[in-house]
């Protein structure tokens, strides 16, 4: 039996936003979920949702955030039961795109049917801690290599959920993918270890040389809730400053697999926190919009 996460914080309590919002705005990370009924959990999952997060509610996040695009990624706790993804993006075409957790038994109609709904991306799970996975499900680096050259045919990116201080043990694997690559949430780093972590670095480097992408999402993930995770803001200045033209930003709405209503971030307060770094318009209009556009095909 896993643990049920929190709800998401309401919209009519998200902090009030500060910034001057580009038009076309992407919010560059999200999961949905449901109707269980139709798309239920996978039954050995890590932890289970509050309730369903359906594409409206997500609809509605962006618009009160004041973002206009959205990125869907299928969670581990869905396995490769990929439905709730493609609803959202049938459901809203010209907003939404998607990165899926496909079967590796996946036939290529079923790839064309996911690219013709928007997706543009496969996630595959590396994280570990300890040299165990951090979450179950998902799919590992032998079955991103057998589906890359039929995601290099369909121009379709790898997103990988990667401790950064495993990448350079990796990464020759990981190119010879020949796919563009994108590091989920700043390789969660840990802020103790500092930016000068040789793990961080080289992601630093792979950002600078235009080898890989990077999101410069998760925060709440790396920061600390009682400094208002003020404490990851040099991690997003260290990428903002290796190239800002390879980086996005999502909130990770809703938020799943927290239990502890301290911890639980807010959406405006990500936001706000965003422009610490992206501190111009010409910044927030290059990983906000620009970006996104040309990864994510919108």
């Amino acid at each position: 039996m896993t643990k049920v996460c929190l709800p998401a914080f309401p919209l009519n309590e998200y902090e009030s936003v500060s910034l001057q919002i580009p038009q076309l705005a992407c919010d560059s990370h999200v999961h949905v979920f449901g109707p269980f009924a139709k798309y239920p959990l996978a039954d050995d999952r890590s932890y289970t949702p509050a309730t369903e997060f359906l594409p409206a509610q997500f609809i509605a996040h962006l618009d009160q955030l004041g973002l206009t695009r959205g990125v869907v990624v299928t969670a581990s706790v869905c396995g490769t039961n990929n439905g709730s993804t493609l609803d959202a993006l049938l459901a809203y075409p010209d907003r939404l795109r998607g990165v899926v957790v496909p079967d590796p038994n996946i036939t290529d109609e079923e790839l064309d049917q996911m690219h013709a709904l928007g997706v543009r991306g496969v996630r595959v799970n590396l994280l570990q801690v300890g040299g165990h996975a951090m979450y179950r499900n998902g799919i590992g680096l032998e079955t991103l290599e057998a589906l890359a050259p039929r995601m290099r045919s369909r121009g379709w990116h790898a997103q990988i959920w990667i401790y950064a201080p495993d990448l350079p043990r990796l990464m020759p694997r990981l190119a010879a993918l020949q796919l563009p690559l994108i590091v989920d949430h700043m390789g969660r780093m840990e802020t103790a270890r500092g930016i000068t972590d040789p793990g961080f670095v080289f992601l630093c480097d792979l950002i600078k040389t235009g080898e890989a992408y990077c999101k410069i999402s998760g925060v709440d993930r790396i920061g600390t809730a009682s400094k208002g995770f003020v404490d990851a803001l040099p991690f997003m200045q260290a990428l903002v400053d290796a190239n800002p033209k390879q980086l996005v930003w999502g909130t990770d709405w809703p938020h799943i697999n927290y239990f502890e209503q301290q911890k639980l971030p807010n959406d405006g307060r990500l936001l706000n926190l965003l422009g610490e770094v992206l501190n111009t318009p010409e910044l927030l209009q290059q990983v906000l919009v620009d970006t996104p556009a040309v990864l994510y095909d919108f």
